[in-house]
């Protein structure tokens, strides 16, 4: 089993920067992929970011550019960093984990409001 736990949501302004942290434990040998996921109001969850074990990234068209993935060596925290963010931005982020069995995880998810 994997845990996660989001933290560093927030109301920021248009323009402004913000830095999501996901705190794992639990298994963490057994994870794959790590990454954020994002759902607006009316719409469907869509990736953000993705960290494979070694160190691979991905990001959506709409981020890249403008947010970094990362994680501690430990891998026991991942870190997504936002700058020059946009309304369009607002949405509930989610810490994702997959492990090798492809057996997803999700975290409870932290609002994030970008808005003058």
């Amino acid at each position: 089993q994997v845990q996660l736990v989001e933290s560093g949501g927030g109301l920021v302004q248009p323009g402004g920067s913000l830095r999501l942290s996901c705190a794992v434990s639990g298994n963490i040998i057994s994870i794959a992929v790590m990454g954020w996921y994002r759902q607006a109001p009316g719409k469907q969850r869509e990736p953000v970011a993705t960290i494979t074990r070694t160190g691979i990234t991905n990001y959506t068209d709409s981020v890249k550019g403008r947010s970094t993935i990362s994680r501690t060596n430990a891998k026991d925290t991942v870190y997504l960093q936002m700058n020059s963010l946009k309304p369009e931005d607002t949405a509930v982020y989610y810490c994702h984990a997959r492990n090798y069995a492809s057996v997803p995880y999700w975290g409870q998810g932290t609002q994030v409001t970008v808005s003058s």
